[in-house]
């Protein structure tokens, strides 16, 4: 047995201020707290010494004859007789037992001797004798040198329960009333109506009776999750939820939301879960005589395990289905989105940019030319004649050519530049890196091609369209922002609508 390290007194003070003082006020004032006589305190006070044999724990066991008598009893059951020889002393019954049935027997039948015909104690002091099984299993397995204080630690993890039970016997009536609640429903049960948890009262009751530092935050910790270095600590922090699984109406589905949770842990040592629930049902069987707790159900630890990983298998394959499925519907809805996205940019006659995203892309463009002391040119292009078309042929004619129009723009553009509807019959293309002269040259295979090609035909008959466009290179002038640059080449095509349009202007230049 290895020791539990020495008592810090200043513990007892840090979680007496850490407790809501409503809380710890009535704990103090509670005359039915758990308490531990004398025996038993003197049981943990041996535990912490590193050499302390069975004959120590046997010589303080009995100075209780009523203990002593208990022991010899359970000694002697049908569960513990390997010979036809009874046992006579306390010596004689501790090594019969072993530690662990001897720390088991001592605890509760101090702490549950007054517990008798209280359902909800009798079923926590049940998870908490099944809890400390399993720790101390565990710990054989993971960090044999740390069994017998696992043992303790997991015993005790819910003694806050006891403890709030007798300061708020009322309150707490209903709080533990549904046996399938996990703790950590209950724990968060408790913060609400009292402000913390039964880990916390737990521990401040601990430390009130002078247990060690050590064993104190074990109780306190029980309930913090499997993410730890300490292998004791994980023993613990194990043994209540495989004991919920266990005593648990459903053990199939409990284990396997238990097995989903111990997958997912990362470096997690290797536990041989099959053995210990066996091993479980054998110890079980022999303290509930010991505590004269309900005799567990007789279960095949195997079969059930087996049970509860087809059941994971089935509730991963659905997972996996159902995560599938809310994929793909995520993949169409971000289709749906960069599609809504995409029209949002764009003229629906067209297909090309509409007026706001060409607005905000120049205005982007133009800071980051004047940051990058680079260049860009801006073309605005106005159909010739557009309103009398339409009054001619109707709008229907007038929406073909602006269609045509608008791929033609396409078809002549560079990737990086920007053609967009401006309004009407206007256009605005935007030209990174080109200077007026290159943005003349293009403006020019613009009206080339308009000369080659209708837009459209009536009755058979082509429809041809020229253009006005004006050019403004950001080099050619002092401006202060992209509407600048813009206006300058719309005065620019102003001046070949009033010059007779279909024809080219830069901005300042001839």
């Amino acid at each position: 047995m290895t020791s539990l390290s020495a008592v810090d007194k200043t513990r007892y003070i840090a979680l007496t201020d850490e407790l809501p003082c409503l809380v710890s006020q009535a704990l103090l004032k509670c005359s039915s707290l758990p308490t531990l006589p004398a025996v038993a305190l003197k049981i943990l006070e041996i535990a912490r010494t590193p050499d302390a044999t069975l004959h120590d724990y046997a010589q303080a066991i009995e100075y209780d004859p009523a203990l002593t008598a208990r022991l010899i009893a359970v000694a002697n059951s049908v569960q513990f007789i390997h010979s036809s020889q009874p046992v006579d002393t306390s010596l004689e019954a501790t090594q019969r037992l072993g530690l662990d049935a001897t720390l088991a027997t001592v605890l509760s039948f101090s702490l549950l001797r007054h517990a008798q015909g209280n359902k909800t104690q009798v079923r926590i002091w049940q998870r908490a004798i099944t809890s400390a099984i399993v720790a101390s299993r565990l710990a054989h397995q993971l960090c044999p040198a740390h069994r017998g204080s696992t043992f303790i630690a997991a015993l005790l993890q819910d003694i806050g329960i006891l403890a709030l039970q007798a300061a708020y016997p009322q309150e707490v009536e209903k709080l533990y009333a549904h046996s399938e609640s996990s703790h950590q429903q209950i724990a968060r049960t408790e913060r609400q109506q009292f402000g913390c948890d039964h880990t916390l009262v737990g521990a401040w009751l601990a430390a009130k009776w002078d247990m060690p530092t050590s064993l104190v935050d074990a109780i306190y910790q029980s309930h913090d999750g499997f993410l730890t270095d300490q292998l004791a600590t994980l023993c613990v922090r194990l043994s209540g939820p495989i004991a919920d699984a266990w005593l648990s109406e459903e053990p199939v589905s409990a284990f396997a939301t238990l097995l989903r949770q111990l997958s997912a842990m990362e470096s997690a040592p290797l536990l041989t879960l099959d053995n210990l629930l066996h091993r479980l049902q054998e110890d079980l069987a022999i303290v509930a005589d010991t505590l004269q707790l309900a005799q567990p159900i007789d279960m095949d630890s195997h079969a059930l395990l087996i049970e509860a990983q087809q059941l994971l298998f089935q509730h991963t394959l659905t997972l996996s289905a159902r995560l599938d499925e809310q994929t793909q519907r995520l993949e169409s809805l971000h289709q749906h989105y960069a599609t809504l996205e995409k029209q949002s940019r764009l003229d629906p006659l067209t297909q090309l940019a509409n007026r706001a995203w060409l607005e905000e892309q120049l205005r982007e463009r133009f800071v980051f030319c004047q940051e990058n002391n680079r260049t860009m040119s801006v073309v605005f292009i106005d159909l010739d004649h557009f309103k009398t078309l339409n009054d001619r042929y109707g709008h229907r004619i007038g929406d073909q050519v602006l269609e045509h129009f608008g791929h033609t723009l396409s078809s002549l553009i560079r990737t990086g530049d920007l053609a967009g509807r401006y309004g009407g019959e206007e256009f605005l293309i935007i030209l990174p890196d080109e200077t007026a002269q290159s943005a003349k040259l293009f403006s020019q295979r613009i009206t080339q091609h308009l000369q080659e090609r209708p837009m459209t035909n009536v009755d058979q008959q082509p429809i041809y369209v020229s253009v006005s466009i004006g050019v403004a290179c950001l080099c050619d002038g002092d401006f202060g922002n992209e509407r600048e640059l813009i206006d300058a080449a719309d005065q620019s095509m102003y001046f070949i609508k009033r010059s007779g349009r279909g024809g080219i202007a830069t901005y300042g230049g001839e």
